[in-house]
């Protein structure tokens, strides 16, 4: 009723008025939804090098970009069952790199990695592959204990185990991450607090600071639009 009162007051000084400031009102909503869309549902980076390849589309020849993927991999997950590319094929999955006896930063990134696992355990679609980087101390045992204490299912977040250089190597050239041994760090190594976010085809799209709560919840906003891709 105030509301009112007050237009008509207004509307007998200025006809215009009411008109001009309901279209910039409106105007100003329409921007907002359209921002607010664009952020919703930007695309995410895809990491590494590319190259441009030629391939025949409906008898024509033209121009795409062929993208970085992660290698193919071989471990063995604490269950003691081999894990390949071929259990994340077609799925989204998160990894990271830790070692059980660590001392800084691994305690806190499991308790973000717990809040992630959470969310999308009951998607069939997404997995997270926890490696080991010490495998001399971390035995099967060992990691399926730590699996359970986590309370994860051990079949949507793994705790992989492998020849330490070759996941050393998978670090660097696979996930653009670090893991290293260092006698001069706390318990023996170093290595990327980060989480690697990569997509259903293999493409590593985002590395996330696993130690900080806001980067965890960007992480699983993107997990999400992720899984709108077409």
């Amino acid at each position: 009723m105030r509301l009112q009162i007050e237009l008509g007051f207004w509307a007998r000084f200025e006809p215009n008025l009411i008109g001009y400031c309901m279209n910039r009102f409106f105007v100003f909503i329409g921007l907002s939804l359209l921002l607010g869309s664009c952020h919703e549902h930007h695309a995410l980076p895809i990491m590494g090098n590319r190259s441009a390849i030629e391939k025949v589309v409906d008898g024509k020849t033209v121009i795409d970009t062929l993208y970085a993927t992660v290698p193919n991999f071989a471990f063995v997950n604490q269950d003691g069952d081999s894990v390949t590319q071929e259990n994340v094929k077609g799925k989204i999955y998160i990894a990271d790199f830790f070692f059980t006896s660590c001392p800084t930063i691994c305690p806190v990134m499991k308790k973000q990695l717990i809040r992630v696992y959470d969310k999308f355990k009951t998607d069939p679609n997404f997995l997270i592959l926890s490696h080991t980087i010490d495998p001399e101390y971390d035995t099967l045992a060992l990691l399926k204990d730590y699996c359970s204490r986590l309370g994860s299912d051990g079949k949507h977040w793994m705790f992989l185990r492998g020849n330490r250089e070759a996941t050393y190597d998978l670090a660097e050239k696979g996930y653009y991450s670090t893991a290293l041994p260092d006698s001069t760090a706390p318990g023996g190594f170093v290595h990327s607090g980060g989480f690697i976010l990569v997509d259903s085809k293999g493409r590593v799209r985002g590395i996330y600071d696993g130690t900080e709560e806001k980067a965890v919840d960007h992480l699983m906003e993107d997990i999400l639009i992720l899984k709108e891709e077409k």
